[in-house]
C-alpha cells in the first residue's frame, strides 16, 4: 500500500515517472521476466492479506484477477480485426460503437489497444466476458462495481454483443452499482487522519464491540461461546448494515446503530432465530417427529394467522430480489418477519397451550425461514445468544 500511494503521487508529478510505468505496464503485459518477478511478489504480499479478510468474511474466493486474462488479450484483438470491427484512432486500436457520443456529439471510441502498444481496462473486461460466456458457460454474469463506471461496461456490453460474443436471448448481463458508506458527518468514510478505512481494520473493531454488546445483553455465555458469537455477530452486523441499505444509496456507518438488538439489525433476526430454538429446547419435543406426524398447523389468533401468511410470502420475495437484484428486499421481509415473531411471542403462548404442537411448528416455520434468508445474506445463524 505504501508503494502504491508513494508511486502513485510521482506518477501524478513527475512526468519521466509516469512514462516510465507506462512503459513497465507493457512490459509486463509482454511477459517481461523482471516485471513478472516483481509483480508475482507484490500479488503474493496482496493475497496474504486479502485471505484473512476472505477468511473473516466466510467467502471462497475461485482467482480471476486481470492477469488471468492476459493470455486472450492478443486473440482478442485478432478476431475483432478479422470480423472487421477496429478501426485506428491516434495510434491506438479502437471500436466504434453505436449509441456513444462524447460531448461535443463525436462518436466515443472505445479503446482496446493504445499506440504504445498496451492494453487497458476494456480489453481485459471484453476478454474476461468473452471467455465467461464461451469458456466458463455462464448464463448470467453479475458485475458488482460502483456507478461510476456504468458508461465505461455499457460500452464494454455493447461490444460484446457487436462482436458475437454474447447473446442477450441466452445471457443475462447485468451491472450492479453501489453507493457510497459515509461517516458520521455525511462524508465518504475514512479514518480520524483521513486514510481510507482499511477493512481488516473495520472488520476485527466491529468483532470487539460486539463482544462488549454480548457481554451486556447476555452475561451468561462461556468466554468460548462470546469470543465465537461475537465474530459472528460483528460480522453479520457489517454485511447486514450494508445489505440493508438500497445498494445504489449512499448510507452512513455507524457500529452502534449495526449492533443494536432492536431495529432493522443482524442482532435483532438471530435473536429471533436464538428465541425460537431456546423455545424448542425448553419444551423438549422432537420437531421432526411432529412433522412426520403430518400435525396440522392451526391458526386462530389474528396475530399468528399474520405470521403465517408472511412466512408464506418468502418464495414471492427471492423472486423480487433476483429479478431486481436489490438484497435489501430480502433484508426488509426478514426485519418484518422477525417483528411479527417477536410480536407473536409475547401474545400467543406455545408452552401448555392447547395449541403447544400447531405452534411449534409455526415457530419452526419462522426458523426454517430465517435460517434460510441470513444464509442467503451470507450470514451465519446462531443457536444461543
Amino acid at each position: 500500500m505504501q508503494w502504491y500511494k508513494a508511486s502513485k503521487k510521482r506518477f501524478d508529478e513527475e512526468p519521466d515517472f509516469k512514462k516510465q510505468a507506462q512503459e513497465e505496464v507493457v512490459a509486463l503485459q509482454s511477459g517481461n521476466k523482471d516485471a513478472l518477478r516483481i509483480w508475482e511478489h507484490i500479488c503474493t504480499i496482496s493475497r496474504k492479506a486479502y485471505q484473512n479478510i476472505y477468511d473473516l468474511l466466510d467467502i471462497h474466493i475461485v482467482e480471476r484477477g486481470e492477469s488471468f486474462y492476459n493470455p486472450y488479450l492478443a486473440p482478442l484483438l485478432q478476431d475483432l480485426e478479422q470480423k472487421g470491427l477496429l478501426t485506428t484512432s491516434d495510434g491506438a486500436r479502437v471500436m466504434i460503437l453505436e449509441g456513444f457520443t462524447n460531448r461535443e456529439g463525436d462518436p466515443l471510441p472505445l479503446i482496446l489497444q493504445k499506440s504504445d502498444g498496451g492494453y487497458n481496462y476494456a480489453t481485459t473486461d471484453l476478454a474476461a466476458l468473452r471467455h465467461r460466456v464461451q469458456v466458463e458457460k455462464g448464463e448470467w454474469l453479475i458485475y458488482v462495481i460502483d456507478a461510476g463506471q456504468s458508461l465505461h461496461l455499457e460500452m464494454v456490453f455493447a461490444a460484446a454483443r457487436k462482436a458475437g460474443y454474447y447473446d442477450p436471448k441466452k445471457v443475462r448481463v447485468d451491472h450492479v452499482d453501489f453507493g457510497f458508506v459515509l461517516n458520521s458527518e455525511g462524508k465518504k468514510f475514512k479514518t480520524r487522519s483521513g486514510e481510507t478505512e482499511r477493512l481488516i481494520d473495520l472488520l476485527e473493531t466491529a468483532i470487539a464491540k460486539a463482544k462488549e454488546k454480548l457481554k451486556e445483553h447476555s452475561p451468561t455465555l462461556t468466554e468460548q461461546e462470546l469470543e465465537s458469537s461475537a465474530r459472528v455477530l460483528g460480522i453479520n452486523a457489517v454485511k447486514y448494515a450494508d445489505l440493508s441499505n438500497h445498494r445504489i444509496s449512499d448510507y452512513v456507518f455507524s457500529y452502534d446503530k449495526m449492533l443494536k438488538f432492536e431495529g432493522n439489525t443482524a442482532a435483532f433476526l438471530l435473536y429471533a432465530y436464538t428465541r425460537i430454538r431456546s423455545i424448542q429446547r425448553k419444551i423438549k419435543v422432537d420437531i421432526s417427529s411432529l412433522i412426520g406426524q403430518n400435525v396440522a398447523i392451526v391458526l386462530e389468533d389474528p396475530i399468528e394467522i399474520a405470521l403465517g401468511l408472511l412466512v408464506c410470502q418468502f418464495s414471492e420475495t427471492l423472486e423480487s430480489l433476483a429479478k431486481e437484484l436489490v438484497p435489501h428486499r430480502l433484508t426488509d421481509y426478514l426485519y418484518r418477519l422477525a417483528e411479527k415473531f417477536h410480536l407473536f411471542f409475547h401474545h400467543c403462548r406455545v408452552e401448555g397451550s392447547a395449541l403447544q404442537e400447531s405452534r411449534l411448528l409455526l415457530c419452526e416455520a419462522v426458523a426454517q425461514v430465517l435460517h434460510q434468508g441470513i444464509r442467503l445474506l451470507g450470514l451465519k445463524p446462531l443457536e444461543r445468544m
